[in-house]
C-alpha cells in the first residue's frame, strides 16, 4: 500500500500535464474560430470613415486648378507607386491579423477611395490645363462623378474624354478597375486564406 501511493501521485501529474498540453494544443483552433468584438468592429468603422474622410478633403483642398502637366503625371505616377506599397502593406498585415476578414474589408474600404480620388485628382488637372480634354471644365465634384461613372461602366455620357491624353488617361483607370476588381481582391482573400490556414489547427 505504501508503494502505490507514488504512482498515484505520478498518474496525477502525467493526468495534469495532459491537460495542460491539450488546452495548449486547442489554443490555436479556439484563436481562429474567434469572431471580432463589437468594439473592434467599430473601431474598424470608425477608422475607415475617418481615413475616407482624409482623403477626400484633401483632394477638395489640393489647387489641382494650378497644376502643371508635368506635375500631373508626376502626381499619377506617384500615387500608383504608392497604392501598390499600400496593397502590399495591407496584403501582410491581413497575414498577421488575428482578424483577416475584418482586416480585409477595411483594406478595400481605404484603397478603393485612393485609386477613385487620384484619377479624379488628374481629371481636374486635365480639364485645367485645357477645355478640350473633356469639352469642359471640370470641377473636383464633376471629376469625382465621372471617375465613379468609369468604376461603374455606366457612362451616362454628360461628361467624356475628347483629346487622346484624356482617352488613355481613362483607359488607364478602366484597366486600373480591372485590376482592382480582379487581382487586387484576389490577392486580399488570398491572404485572408492564407492567414486563417496558418492559425488552424
Amino acid at each position: 500500500m505504501a508503494r502505490a501511493r507514488p504512482v498515484v501521485g505520478r498518474r496525477r501529474q502525467e493526468t495534469a500535464a495532459g491537460i495542460v498540453t491539450g488546452s495548449a494544443s486547442t489554443a490555436p483552433h479556439d484563436q481562429a474560430g474567434a469572431h471580432p468584438s463589437s468594439r473592434r468592429i467599430a473601431w474598424t468603422v470608425l477608422r475607415v470613415a475617418g481615413s475616407v474622410a482624409a482623403l477626400v478633403v484633401l483632394y477638395y483642398l489640393l489647387p489641382l486648378d494650378r497644376a502643371s502637366t508635368p506635375v500631373a503625371v508626376a502626381m499619377l505616377l506617384t500615387g500608383l507607386a504608392g497604392f501598390i506599397v499600400l496593397i502590399t502593406f495591407q496584403v501582410r498585415s491581413i497575414i498577421r491579423s488575428p482578424f483577416p476578414g475584418l482586416r480585409a474589408i477595411e483594406s478595400l474600404a481605404t484603397s478603393v477611395p485612393l485609386f477613385l480620388l487620384l484619377f479624379a485628382a488628374t481629371y481636374v488637372v486635365l480639364a485645367t490645363l485645357s477645355a478640350s480634354n473633356f469639352g469642359e471644365h471640370l470641377s473636383h465634384t464633376d471629376a469625382l462623378y465621372f471617375t465613379v461613372t468609369v468604376l461603374s461602366t455606366v457612362g451616362f455620357g454628360d461628361i467624356t474624354a475628347k483629346t487622346e491624353t484624356a482617352r488613355l488617361v481613362v483607359t488607364g483607370q478602366m484597366i486600373g478597375d480591372l485590376i482592382i476588381f480582379g487581382l487586387a481582391i484576389k490577392v486580399i482573400v488570398g491572404a485572408v486564406r492564407r492567414s486563417r490556414e496558418g492559425r488552424a489547427p
